[in-house]
């Protein structure tokens, strides 16, 4: 059965489709509700099943929460294959928001009984298994993707495409931060959804890059078209003591020679989320700040600066401009840019379904995108433990 009612064709509206998508949750958490949220307001998906807890009946009393059937409501991935593929209509892709170290063997399970899987970064806790994972995906007939949501936000994809034209030149310089503060108060650390992001054997190697480091790095690259290939890292521990890093900052090359900064904190009293990258080029330069993030300014030597803002028309992309889902004025954010990872999910995967080809400017991040996060996390724990050497990511 034909799920998108009409081709999906560059510069005009997204395809209808014949019927709402079926996902599944593995995990449960705050960041499941955002998702969920998310992916229902796009009217492509139905929340349907979930995997919350491997307590039989903290998983029942989940239903509840979900609004899900108790039998929807299973204690593992397994049991939800198992349970899920004796129904008429079984789950199309599962939303993954474990801990990191669990990434891996949920994706796996998902991937090897053909099932479209969207994991939260970092893709997996070590760059073995992201190795071994894109092994997977590229021998498997599903569509993975990774959450880098930060590349969804409206003003974002009219940066890298203003990048691409040209506007701002050759680049010459590249700088990222993120810097938070809600671990300003060390009694946070307490709370069960951060507790496991300071331990290593649940976390990986690292804390802050791996959590908002791979955000800042995919970032960089996904406005830049310029792959990191180098970084020269220095961790610190600048809130309460802790085995892993709350603070980090960098030099980085991209392409092998184009030089930036990445700087990442946890610990940045008043930035909640403080996201913020510029550009800079023969021509030019951009700025975005995701505190700001419906605006866009463009710089040029010796003129007024240009300020792009969110909106139909406004100069926008037609190929942005038809995942809007309000007019300029009234104002969108972090689950609306959720929306438009979920609304390319769901194109992705009806193309897939549908045997057809999936086109360049659908912009899902990918195992690749995933597997480039955990080398950039490699690399910058590597550096950090080697006195800040500049270390490569052709690792």
């Amino acid at each position: 059965m034909t799920i998108l009612l009409s081709p999906l064709q560059n510069e005009r509206p997204l395809p209808k489709q014949s019927r709402k998508l079926r996902l599944g949750i593995i995990g449960g958490g705050r960041i499941s509700n955002i998702q969920s949220a998310a992916a229902r307001m796009t009217g492509r998906w139905d929340i349907s099943a979930g995997v919350f807890s491997s307590d039989p009946k903290k998983a029942k009393d989940a239903s509840q929460l979900w609004n899900l059937d108790e039998k929807k409501c299973y204690t593992s991935p397994e049991e939800m294959i198992q349970e899920e593929f004796k129904s008429n209509n079984p789950i199309d892709a599962v939303m993954i928001t474990t801990p990191n170290h669990l990434h891996f063997q949920h994706s796996k399970i998902f991937l090897e009984n053909n099932v479209h899987v969207l994991c939260d970064k970092p893709m997996t806790s070590t760059l073995d298994e992201a190795i071994e994972l894109n092994n997977l995906v590229e021998n498997s007939n599903s569509i993975f993707g990774v959450s880098y949501v930060m590349s969804c936000f409206p003003m974002v994809r009219q940066a890298r495409e203003l990048v691409l034209q040209g506007v701002v030149g050759e680049i010459n310089q590249i700088h990222v931060e993120f810097f938070q503060d809600w671990m300003v108060d060390s009694s946070v650390e307490e709370a069960p959804h951060v507790k496991w992001r300071l331990d290593p054997k649940k976390s990986g190697k690292t804390s802050c890059v791996g959590d908002i480091g791979t955000h800042a790095a995919h970032l960089a690259q996904f406005i830049s078209g310029k792959k990191l290939t180098h970084v020269k890292a220095d961790f610190h521990v600048c809130g309460s003591p802790k085995e892993l890093e709350d603070t980090a900052f960098m030099n980085t090359k991209y392409d092998d020679q184009i030089p930036g900064t990445l700087m990442i904190t946890r610990l940045a009293s008043g930035k909640r989320g403080g996201l913020k990258i510029r550009i800079y080029g023969s021509k030019g330069g951009l700025e975005w700040d995701m505190e700001e993030n419906e605006k866009l300014k463009i710089s040029r030597y010796g003129s007024a600066d240009e300020i792009y803002t969110r909106g139909h028309g406004n100069g926008i992309s037609k190929n942005i401009d038809r995942y809007l889902m309000s007019a300029r004025g009234f104002s969108e954010g972090i689950v609306e840019a959720w929306g438009i990872l979920y609304t390319e999910l769901a194109l992705s995967v009806c193309l897939k379904i549908n045997k057809e080809k999936i086109p360049s400017d659908l912009l899902l991040p990918s195992v690749q995108d995933g597997l480039n996060g955990l080398k950039f996390i490699e690399a910058s724990f590597n550096s950090s433990q080697n006195n800040g050497v500049w270390t490569s990511l052709n690792i």
